[in-house]
């Protein structure tokens, strides 16, 4: 039996994540946050490269806990940045651990993070019915909205088209073609 899936995932990790994550609703703050920090990472690179560094990043990120990583000091960002298994761009893990306050802000006013981001698809998955991946948009008004948002917030790389990614990967949208296996599945 052939297994149909979305076309942009070729490598083994992209496969792996493509059929147990991407697009799967998220409601742990924890993974939300690591999530908030991959995709910001992510910009102008691969997602393919950051997967290939995720493990890194859970160590380096204290397995993504938000409270630990807003206590990160100058110390620690400069150690980060000799670190060869993550991205080591400055405005990136600056903003990574200045996100990770916002984000307690956030879990703060809110409750959890998961109330406040859901609301910006009026609490459920967005469904979309996509037969090519060239017709996916890169943002859309709800990943205008939540990058607005986020950024008034405080929050860093937070832009339409990273949030439109968070959104996918997360699966406030299922952005999977409606012949791919987990289109159905998530559904």
């Amino acid at each position: 039996m052939t297994i149909i899936r979305c076309a942009w995932p070729q490598k083994p990790l992209d496969i792996e994540y493509h059929d147990q994550e991407w697009g799967v609703p998220v409601h742990d703050d924890r993974l939300w946050f690591e999530f908030l920090i991959l995709e910001g990472a992510q910009a102008g690179l691969s997602w393919s490269t950051i997967l290939a560094k995720r493990g890194a990043y859970r160590k380096a990120f204290a397995n993504f806990d938000p409270v630990k990583v807003s206590r990160f000091n100058a110390a620690k960002i400069e150690k980060l940045l000799e670190n060869p298994g993550i991205v080591r761009n400055r405005l990136k893990v600056v903003s990574a651990v200045e996100n990770a306050k916002k984000f307690r802000d956030v879990q703060e006013g809110f409750g959890s993070f998961d109330q406040f981001i859901w609301q910006f698809v009026d609490g459920k998955p967005k469904v979309n019915a996509w037969k090519k991946h060239a017709k996916l948009p890169a943002q859309t008004k709800e990943s205008d909205k939540m990058s607005k948002e986020l950024a008034r917030r405080g929050f860093k790389f937070v832009g339409s088209t990273i949030c439109y990614a968070f959104m996918q990967a997360t699966g406030m949208v299922n952005d999977h073609l409606v012949d791919c296996f987990r289109y159905r599945e998530l559904t």
